[in-house]
């Protein structure tokens, strides 16, 4: 039995507005505190500086990477920490030039010196950060690399503290397409089933069930707080949020007091081809709009990409089977789960590394074959759809104006999300024995494009739009 990514490593509950340079450098930060307590010196520390490399460094202020490392050094964990207590805990910080180290002892910390912005990459990974606790006599470096969809890993692999991690394993190990698409033959089941097989052998099923509630919960409360607050978004772009005002046009004064209530109404409302295309965006919209403002939101496989399974599983809910229940929630995303990592495993889900193909265009794959097996679609057709999706998307480059995960970044997740249930309707009208690229070529081809593409394009803000548009005309 090999080791395996479970789908509960690709659909993260965290704080936006990105996996890689928020939700991965607070989790870096949780992890020094436990080297420090490891080590036994955190009670000696009095002063932490923490380097950012690379495009953490050149996208880090619009991503908000340097309030994540506060975050994480402060104990706050992004999973539970109310929303509503982040810009405190950051203006304390600020204010007094003091951190509550893991939300036990105060050291010195001040933000403006001790978070360095280096333009440097470091060869492991373009998401290179590092911290060094000082005591008295001593001091403490520990590197850590941000490789996307919240995941962070350090380069020695080897050493002994890495060899003490709990190791998971499945008893269908899947690295490629291929693999799952064999034991969906051999065992004579659909994806989801094989996958669930795999969760089950490190999880109980009640385990499984409301952790997939929880997941599911977490987006659909994140739409209904971005379909429900107007205004701008921070940052400085002065971009308004759109979720508010058209929902507004499509809900009318239809009654609802939460989430779920909300949800019955819509899939009770009846639907035109338009306003489906309307729903879908708004929906997309609304996550990454609340993912924008530092608001909680799934990673899916990554924050600056997670309205696009949401809103597809919502366009499932509301418009194609208004019977479906927490079974369907619970297929749609084991598959999408286990498409990501296939994904994860053979090229990237890092736009630092690949562009927004590894995000967008990850997640419309995912979306994709997840929308198609819930529609009644084969495994065959399930990885047609993922190979569509992605294969429109390869060369999409990451772009971000002053480093904000909104423009293009936004908008993209509606195109994603439009992109899913095309490639799903396509793939249900195909016959496998006809098609000429396997999803395991296009992963391939996405990483060999990742590869070759030029690093300015790669999360850096050097290039595209970000260039191309002048902010102080924004």
């Amino acid at each position: 039995m090999n080791e395996c990514i479970s789908v509960f490593d690709m659909l993260k509950i965290g704080v936006g507005p990105s996996s890689s340079h928020t939700l991965g450098p607070w989790r870096g930060a949780e992890r020094f505190l436990e080297e420090l307590r490891e080590e036994g010196i955190f009670e000696a520390v009095n002063r932490i500086k923490v380097d950012l490399y690379g495009s953490l460094s050149l996208t880090g202020k619009g991503h908000a990477t340097n309030l994540a490392i506060m975050l994480g050094l402060s104990g706050a964990d992004p999973e539970y920490v109310p929303v509503e207590d982040i810009d405190g805990i950051i203006q304390t910080i600020t204010n007094t030039n003091k951190l509550l180290l893991g939300n036990d002892k105060e050291i010195s910390f001040t933000p403006a010196t001790d978070i360095v912005f280096n333009r440097d990459f470091l060869d492991f990974h373009a998401n290179g950060f590092t911290f060094t606790a000082y005591t008295d006599d001593k001091e403490y470096v520990s590197t850590f690399y941000s490789i996307g969809g919240g995941f962070v890993v350090k380069e020695e692999r080897t050493v002994a503290k890495e060899k003490k991690e709990l190791k998971r394993f499945f008893p269908y190990p899947i690295e490629k397409a291929d693999e799952l698409l064999n034991y969906t033959r051999t065992l004579n089941k659909n994806i989801s089933e094989v996958v669930y097989e795999n969760e089950k052998s490190i999880r109980s099923e009640e385990e499984i069930h409301n952790e997939l509630m929880r997941v599911w919960n977490t987006m659909l409360e994140c739409m209904y707080i971005g379909c429900h607050t107007e205004g701008t978004l921070p940052g400085g772009l002065n971009v308004r949020r759109r979720a508010y005002d058209m929902h507004q046009k499509m809900i009318g004064d239809l009654p609802y007091n939460s989430p779920q209530e909300w949800l019955e109404v819509i899939r009770k409302t009846e639907v035109k081809f338009r306003q489906i295309l309307k729903w879908v965006s708004c929906f997309a919209l609304s996550v990454n709009e609340v993912n924008a403002a530092l608001g909680r939101v799934v990673t899916a496989p990554t924050n600056g990409s997670a309205g696009v399974i949401p809103a597809v599983l919502m366009y499932y809910m509301v418009i194609e089977n208004h019977d479906a229940n927490e079974g369907q929630i619970k297929q749609f995303l084991l598959v999408a789960g286990e498409i990501g990592s296939i994904f994860k495993k053979g090229a990237t889900i890092s736009a630092a590394m690949g562009g927004c193909q590894a995000e967008i265009g990850v997640s419309s794959a995912m979306a994709a074959a997840a929308l198609c097996e819930v529609m009644g679609g084969t495994p065959e057709q399930c990885l047609i759809a993922a190979e569509i999706a992605m294969e429109h998307h390869l060369g999409l480059t990451c772009d971000p104006i002053a480093g904000l995960v909104q423009v293009p970044c936004i908008e993209r997740n509606t195109m994603g999300a439009i992109k899913a249930i095309n490639a799903a309707e396509l793939a249900l009208e195909t016959d496998p024995k006809n098609v000429k690229v396997p999803l395991d070529k296009v992963v391939n081809t996405m990483w060999e494009t990742a590869r070759d593409m030029n690093n300015k394009y790669k999360e850096t803000s050097e290039g595209g739009l970000a260039v191309a548009v002048n902010i102080s005309d924004c």
